[in-house]
């Protein structure tokens, strides 16, 4: 089925609560404690940026004790076995899909192991602790680096090439999203419209996009996604 066939696949929460990675949000909505404006907002750090940097070196840090899972791994093989294009899109902000070998990825949420300078522009890998008193590598300057996160208010990145690579997919697979964040949400109701194009759902449950999709796979990401991959590059 590869042969001359686009596929987009994106990824939501559940590819990486696999691996362990921690939400940090608890059954109450509060992320630490903290309501989520708090936390991931541009007034949430104008107003209180030690905060949100501890946040996020929290977060940050958890990374170190987690791994790819056989789902990451997967998609890596899917990558590279599939014979048209191919573009993985993650509403994930760790490095597990890097980590696991994957290269035509966008990070539309942005990435935790990197911080951005709003002095100079410059966009830095970063695998220490954040503060209003890092210094910038690129620039020099001091209090201007803040966690290369999409907050909430603010437009994800890569769009352009995102809403250009649906238009022409032959195939879209949704992995672990919720279905209620948008524009990623909006994907598969924007790719239905294809008519020829075959959508694809793997999730622990049903939600609020299923019914957008042809097929739903319904179980652990690690479980199913393998034998979905193997399907798809034997087809």
């Amino acid at each position: 089925m590869s042969a001359g066939q686009n596929i987009v696949v994106l990824t939501g929460a559940g590819m990486s609560a696999e691996s362990g990675v921690p939400t940090f949000r608890g059954v109450d909505g509060l992320w630490e404690g903290h309501r989520i404006e708090e936390v991931a907002s541009p007034e949430g750090f104008a107003r209180d940026p030690e905060l949100v940097h501890h946040f996020y070196n929290l977060r940050r840090a958890a990374l170190n004790t987690v791994e790819p899972n056989a789902g990451h791994l997967a998609l890596v093989k899917l990558e590279r076995e599939w014979r048209g294009k191919f573009l993985l899109v993650t509403q994930n902000v760790d490095d597990l899909h890097e980590r696991a070998g994957s290269e035509k990825l966008i990070h539309m949420h942005g990435e935790l192991r990197k911080a951005r300078c709003e002095c100079c522009g410059a966009v830095l890998s970063w695998t220490q602790e954040l503060s209003s008193g890092t210094r910038c590598r690129a620039c020099g300057e001091i209090g201007g680096l803040r966690p290369h996160i999409v907050w909430f208010g603010e437009f994800p990145f890569e769009m352009e090439t995102i809403m250009s690579a649906l238009e022409g997919a032959d195939v879209f697979l949704c992995i672990g999203t919720s279905g209620v964040v948008y524009p990623a949400a909006g994907f598969a109701q924007q790719v239905a419209s294809h008519s020829n194009c075959r959508l694809i759902e793997i999730n622990i449950e049903r939600t609020e996009i299923s019914r957008h999709f042809h097929e739903h796979i319904v179980g652990p990401v690690s479980a199913e996604l393998p034998k979905l991959v193997e399907r798809l590059l034997s087809a």
